[in-house]
């Protein structure tokens, strides 16, 4: 399985409007932080749970390959019934059999090989499962934020701009300007009010979002902590991107895995040499006891053998070219990443110079109002530019945090254990050291019972 990075990132982009104030109004002393949002996350998902329990399913895949090295026990109860020339008997007939695989040739550890090396692929599979998990948790938190904080934007410019109505009238009412003035007002104050209505409807949708992903409405959502560090370039990014990132990790045990599987292939045609002891006693107290050597070789499966072996090598150039593709795409997104926090930083930076220009152009358009040099049109247009600059800012805000977090993703460090979350983690290596020799009772059986239940709590 190969994480489409660059499909994850756009979604997040396109929502990142919602993310638009990260810092402002107080906020309740028991407010929840970014971190406790994160632990969270991670302790509700049951996607997390559910690639476990597939990891699970692949350490009992390397179990059952260690089992072929081993005797197979079986035992065999036969009772017949015999009549022949009208004489009547019967046969009662016990016998117990062990067998086993002597040499194969290696086939059988090339296979256990395989699925160790999938095992580890399933391991880095379930490290990207945390990594989605972690960035949507992200991405719920600052669109909380966002959205209460836009809330109360409204709000506020709902209550300015009845403040503005309220003066037009008390103008008209005097005769100083006409109705029409009164009228681009009211209709001022309307658009407010519909911009609040779908900003109450947004903070609605995003706590239902955040409900999904932490399992839990919030109480309140405090500042996000300082923006993580980045590297000191972009190559040096895109470095530590090939070093970590879990799909590219992922993707190059299925490499291995199926250059094994080119091995297990080629072994095929290889013979085997198996031993066999039987002892088998009846009713009437006989008795026998059997010890047989086979060795085997298919000479000829109709080309079975063949397809096997080339189909192998296909798999082994599919692996390969999946871990090319999957590279490129980790570069790629860790370069938006990265330009993205170029680019906010750059916004942020212009539309400071914006908001104290558009801040002085409305002081001076309001107070030339009130000596009758400018209509209320142009202080209702004054009063625009400066909330459209202000929601920039927001947004470009909103854009820098998320792709710090973005960035964090696309080098395959936005994991419990490097956000240092300070919580206990899934360990995947205990249930696979409780099977991996394929235990069936005994102390071995006791320990994976010990681990079991751990899982299940």
């Amino acid at each position: 399985m190969v994480i489409d990075l660059v499909g994850l990132i756009r979604p997040v982009l396109r929502r990142s409007v919602l993310a638009a104030l990260l810092v402002g109004a107080a906020l309740p002393a028991m407010a929840e932080t970014l971190g406790d949002t994160l632990v969270a996350a991670y302790r509700h998902s049951a996607l997390l749970d559910q690639q476990r329990a597939v990891l699970r399913a692949a350490d009992e895949d390397v179990a059952t390959a260690m089992a072929s090295l081993r005797p197979v026990l079986e035992w065999t109860l036969e009772h017949q019934f015999i009549e022949s020339e009208g004489f009547e008997s019967t046969s009662t007939t016990a016998s117990l059999t062990a067998s086993m695989t002597l040499f194969d040739f290696g086939r059988s550890q090339v296979t256990i090989d395989g699925t160790k090396e999938v095992v580890l692929a399933t391991r880095y599979a379930l490290m990207g499962v945390e990594q989605d998990i972690l960035l949507t948790a992200v991405q719920a938190f600052m669109a909380v934020r966002a959205a209460t904080e836009q809330v109360e934007l409204q709000q506020n410019s709902v209550r300015v701009l009845g403040q503005e109505l309220q003066a037009a009238q008390d103008r008209f009412d005097v005769g100083e300007i006409t109705v029409t003035d009164v009228a681009q007002a009211n209709a001022q104050l309307a658009a407010s009010r519909a911009s609040l209505s779908s900003a109450e409807g947004d903070l609605r949708v995003a706590l239902e979002d955040y409900a999904a992903a932490t399992g839990a409405k919030p109480q309140g959502l405090s500042a996000p902590p300082p923006l993580p560090t980045r590297p000191a370039s972009l190559e040096a990014a895109q470095a530590i991107a090939q070093k970590n990132h879990p799909a590219i990790l992922q993707a190059s045990r299925m490499v291995a895995s199926a250059e094994l599987g080119i091995a297990a292939a080629a072994a095929d045609r290889k013979p085997s040499i198996s031993g066999s002891i039987s002892g088998r006693a009846n009713k009437d107290g006989g008795s026998q006891m059997e010890l047989g050597l086979q060795m085997s070789q298919t000479l000829y499966s109709g080309g079975r053998l063949s397809a096997a072996h080339r189909g192998a090598m296909a798999d082994r150039d599919e692996t390969r070219a999946t871990l090319l593709n999957t590279s490129r795409q980790v570069n790629q997104a860790v370069g938006i990443a990265w330009a993205n926090i170029d680019v906010a930083a750059a916004q942020i930076r212009a539309i400071d110079e914006q908001i104290s220009a558009a801040q002085q152009a409305y002081d001076g358009v309001r107070e030339e109002a009130t000596l009758g040099a400018r209509t209320t049109l142009d202080v209702l247009d004054a009063e625009q530019s400066l909330l459209e600059a202000r929601a920039d800012k927001i947004t470009a805000e909103a854009n820098l945090q998320l792709a710090h977090y973005q960035l964090l993703s696309s080098m395959g460090l936005l994991t419990v254990k490097d956000l240092q979350l300070g919580i206990p983690t899934y360990d995947p290596s205990a249930y696979y050291n409780a099977v991996r020799d394929a235990p069936y009772t005994s102390k071995q059986g006791d320990n994976l019972d010990r681990v079991l239940r751990a899982l299940n709590r």
